[in-house]
């Protein structure tokens, strides 16, 4: 009685490959990548396992940390650690600093402001050592955490990223880095656009700094991430630029100048929105369509994605993309949610894309035996289920 059913859905569209894109575009930095947030493709990139000194986008991790810590309970917003010498020696070395003093008590909020928005070197140490005790433990920390995310090309070596010869890491971990701070972290990640910030400091009149991504200044939705600045390396950033429901992504390093890094980040985002589009396929947990049910209580189940689906499409070349649903139906109730009924398949020019499993979106239970019976009789003289 069941028969295998395909349902069709022809979009028109373009898919995206790395490859045939990334020739007809540069940027003036030694390494660049940019990807597409929701769909997580990759639009852009240049040379991006080259291993590089992250330089102060080192400090997104610390503040990783952090967050992770204040989301499991173990840390709050209101701690406060205590400011050793070490830490404070950061802020008389010429180095970005919050301008912390010895001894002093500073919460665990206002040293995460003075790292994303102050980019303070002694605000991390300060946060580093409250947190593990010593920064080395604490670096140690982020290069676990890093592995644990995908950063297979990452070591920190200490929480800051300034001059150290064994803080290394490439444009491509800076950008799962980035991407997993914004996935995981949208109410911290909100710090990540504030322009300034106001340090009321201990026997000293309040110091406000600016925050250093030249982006937020621009009327673009850039809303993060961080800057960095070797003398070896030169200029670096990890930006995001938020349109609507759009997110872009770029991490660039080697830039020469600082406003080359500002003018070739811009032209990189820039690209990116004006070439190409986000089509969402499937909503996480939303109904994705129905199908029909056999000697159920109900005629039709819908079924859904537990992932969201999207697609990045370029503009200039539209193409089709076509979907899928396999599925061998009528569905026999009784039906659990979350049983898997279906299959998505996403092909672009005849060839496959991805596959996702659809699941019932509700509980079906069967029909009791008088309703089955006539049900069947029906279906043997009328074909109809």
């Amino acid at each position: 009685m069941k028969k295998k059913f395909l349902i069709s859905i022809v979009i028109i569209l373009s898919f995206l490959t790395t490859k045939s894109y990334t020739a007809e575009f540069d940027v003036k930095a030694k390494t660049a990548i940019l990807q597409d947030y929701l769909s997580g493709e990759i639009l852009f990139e240049k040379e991006p396992d080259l291993q590089i000194f992250p330089a102060s986008m080192t400090k997104i991790m610390t503040s990783i940390i952090a967050f992770e810590l204040i989301k499991n309970g173990q840390l709050s917003l209101e701690d406060k650690f205590f400011v050793s010498e070490n830490a404070w020696r950061l802020s008389q070395a010429g180095y970005s600093s919050m301008f912390i003093m010895v001894g002093d008590q500073i919460s665990v909020d206002n040293l995460l402001k003075g790292i994303i928005i102050s980019s303070g070197n002694d605000a991390c140490v300060a946060l580093a050592e409250g947190i593990a005790g010593t920064e080395e433990e604490f670096a140690i920390m982020m290069t676990s955490k890093a592995k644990e995310i995908g950063m297979t090309n990452t070591n920190f070596a200490n929480s800051s990223g300034i001059n150290h010869p064994d803080n290394l890491s490439t444009v491509k971990d800076i950008l799962i880095m980035s991407n997993y701070l914004i996935k995981n972290y949208p109410e911290f990640y909100k710090e990540f656009k504030v322009k300034e910030f106001t340090w009321d400091r201990t026997g000293g009149d309040p110091i406000t700094q600016g925050n250093r991504n030249p982006l937020l200044y621009k009327n673009i939705g850039a809303d993060g991430i961080k800057t960095g600045f070797l003398a070896y390396e030169k200029y670096s950033l990890a930006a995001s630029i938020l349109r609507g429901e759009r997110r872009l992504i770029s991490v660039g390093s080697g830039f020469t100048t600082r406003n080359q890094r500002s003018k070739e980040s811009l032209k990189l985002l820039t690209w990116g929105l004006t070439n190409f589009d986000t089509i969402e396929i499937a909503k996480k947990n939303s109904k994705f369509l129905e199908l029909d049910v056999w000697l159920g209580r109900k005629d039709k189940v819908g079924i859904y994605s537990d992932i969201d689906i999207y697609k990045t499409i370029k503009k200039a070349r539209l193409k089709k993309l076509e979907t899928k649903i396999i599925y061998n139906g009528p569905i026999e109730a009784p039906i659990k949610k979350g049983d898997k009924l279906a299959k998505l398949i996403i092909n672009y020019d005849g060839n496959l894309l991805s596959e996702h499993d659809l699941m019932a979106l509700e509980s079906v239970k069967r029909m009791n035996i008088l309703s089955r019976i006539l049900k069947s009789i029906n279906y043997l003289i009328w074909g109809d289920v």
